[in-house]
């Protein structure tokens, strides 16, 4: 165990090199131009490369790119088992590197142990007192690191930088294989890893390049918690400069940070990359096999097909109401056994996303006595109804904001986080009256489980929707994933007999949340299916001219052909205010289909 540094050890370090403290932020500074010069000849040197954050890459790049600074900022790295790694440390006002000068090397059992007992900023102008601690080792086909930094002010994450990654098609979280060209990646788990414009996400932090057949290279974080990290790609001739970042809990700000195990190795086959990355996922984050969950109902378990007739648009539009969806239901009894439906039901209560967070059905459609007479309907011929809810959703336009609206969210630098990414009156400027509401704070979760209690109590509903369940953020205030999964627990707790649906995924959410509406792991099925399942997205073409109903996208590609099905998920029809009357025929056919996937006539 790395010895922790005490703020007086950092003061004396910190005097002996001559440092002076800003009155306003109490941060250790140097004179300008005033280096450190070791206490003793350094026996690692020769060990230390003396790169930069240039080395090695495109400067300027050659295809798509991201911040970077435009000077070259020290990156003293050792070599290893075919790498070269370095470290990086950041706090909330600033960027640090290792000094090569307090560096050290020493050899261990299993590889090897990195020291330094100083850093530098302002690209290697300036001194500051802190320490790292890192340890390298070689365990059967994998080199696996971890490291610990320790400053006189809160540190933000520690990146480890490693150079020696082959090129190839890249597969993040074991979704599908893409080729990034001479672009730069940034990949973020979960949900952008905090990088939700700007970065591809991840549902598990592990990236795999396919550099030929049989050559599959990876990296890998080895969690134990639900944490902020993101790889960034930069390109050279033949090899990328990766950075591994690991963000501390914003809401557990510390001046010490201590990084999880991070893994890399190359394998002959995509099994063995993703393999035992997911065989540490199950067990760290305690997730159940399918057939072994007691949060599924029996009924789920046959069902074969999902009907997901949409009820009104942002602006008002009715796809269908009350009356209709019963109309559509009787028909579907036709053909196919009702118990083996699922009756998703989006934008139920009014102006989808405007009303949230009311979940009271709208009077447009039907109101309660609609609704009500729905799914009593329906359940008399054997439907199974699931209405949406927004897990972060709220607008703070209703007079019932104020209730909640310390849930607000805040990104960790304590910037604001709005739900602001979608044009919904189609001014050609996304809208941001919705703040992103942090399930983690009780009032928010309070409100949200009272107002899913209500419409199971008075309406009998067998399942419930959380819309973006996936959508973890880095925050200042909570633990979203701890409080997404007390939600669902506290509603289990009451209706054991419900179950809790999401619409997209991370690992560890699959060991609270059984079903999905989102599947990713296109490269590696098993990281998905082995625990939980999938229907069709809300947003999944309906039949015809591809609406997407109530959702932001407009209109798709419905192939008539395919039928639009998915190989890992559960057939799906989107119904919106033409598809029961003019295609329906292509709803037969879809039914046909689920059926035959399971085996019934």
């Amino acid at each position: 165990m790395a010895k922790r540094i005490s703020r007086r050890d950092l003061l004396k370090t910190a005097a002996a090199t001559g440092a002076s403290y800003a009155a306003a932020d109490r941060v250790p500074r140097l004179p300008a131009g005033a280096f450190a010069a070791p206490r003793a000849p350094n026996p690692s040197a020769d060990r230390i490369l003396a790169l930069t954050t240039t080395n090695d890459v495109f400067v300027p790049p050659k295809g798509g790119g991201f911040f970077k600074f435009s000077f070259d900022f020290p990156e003293p790295s050792v070599a290893f088992e075919g790498l070269q790694i370095s470290f990086r440390i950041y706090t909330f006002e600033n960027t640090y590197a290792l000094d090569r000068e307090r560096m050290t090397v020493e050899d261990s059992a299993d590889g090897i142990e990195i020291r330094a007992s100083q850093f530098v900023w302002a690209g290697g102008q300036e001194k500051a007192p802190g320490q790292l601690r890192a340890r390298v080792s070689k365990k059967g086909p994998f080199i696996e690191w971890s490291a610990t930094a320790e400053m006189l002010q809160p540190i933000k994450s520690v990146a480890a930088i490693v150079r020696g990654v082959p090129r190839g098609k890249i597969s993040a979280g074991g979704g599908s294989f893409f080729d990034p060209g001479d672009s730069e990646i940034l990949l973020g788990y979960p949900f952008g890893g905090g990088s939700l414009f700007t970065a591809r996400g991840m549902n598990s932090p592990i990236a795999v390049i396919q550099g030929g057949g049989e050559d599959f290279f990876f990296l890998s974080c080895l969690n134990h918690q639900v944490r902020a990290n993101r790889f960034y790609f930069q390109p050279g001739e033949k090899e990328y400069r990766v950075e591994l970042v690991y963000e501390c809990a914003g809401w557990q700000k510390s001046q010490r940070l201590v990084t999880p195990l991070w893994r890399a190795g190359r394998v002959p086959t995509a099994d063995g990359a993703f393999r035992p990355h997911f065989e540490h996922v199950e067990k760290a984050f305690h997730i159940p096999d399918w057939e072994k969950r007691d949060d599924v109902p029996g009924w789920f378990r046959e069902v074969a097909l999902v009907l997901a007739p949409h009820g009104m648009h942002w602006t008002g539009y009715i796809f269908n109401d009350f009356a209709k969806i019963s109309r559509i239901l009787e028909w579907v009894a036709t053909q196919i056994e009702p118990r083996r439906v699922m009756v998703f039901l989006p934008a139920w209560d009014g102006r989808y996303y405007w009303n949230y967070p009311l979940y009271q059905p709208d009077p447009r459609l039907g109101g309660e006595e609609g609704f009500s007479s729905l799914i009593r309907k329906g359940h008399g011929l054997g439907f199974h109804f699931m209405p949406m809810f927004g897990t972060n959703s709220a607008n703070a336009r209703l007079p019932v904001f104020p209730k909640f609206a310390d849930a607000a969210m805040s990104q960790i630098d304590g910037d604001a986080f709005n739900l602001n990414w979608v044009d919904w009156d189609n001014d050609r400027h996304n809208e941001g009256w919705s703040p992103y509401m942090n399930i983690g704070v009780e009032s928010w979760r309070q409100w949200l489980s009272d107002r899913i209690a209500d419409i199971i109590e008075r309406f009998e509903a067998d399942a419930y929707f959380l819309d973006i369940a996936g959508g973890w953020e880095n925050n200042t205030k909570a633990d979203t994933h701890e409080g997404t999964c007390r939600l669902v627990a506290s509603l289990r707790e009451k209706f054991p007999h419900v179950m809790a649906c999401g619409e997209m995924s991370y690992d560890a959410l699959l060991s609270c949340i059984p079903v999905y509406q989102v599947f990713s792991e296109q490269s590696y099925p098993v990281a998905f299916s082995k625990y939980c399942r999938a229907f069709q997205h809300l947003s999944h073409p309906a039949p015809g001219r591809g609406s997407s109903g109530v959702h932001e996208s407009g209109f798709g590609q419905f192939n008539r052909d395919t039928l639009s099905l998915s190989e890992h998920q559960i057939p799906t029809i989107t119904i919106v205010d033409d598809t029961f009357d003019r295609y329906r025929d292509v709803m037969a056919a879809i039914i046909a289909k689920a059926k035959e996937r399971v085996g019934v006539s």
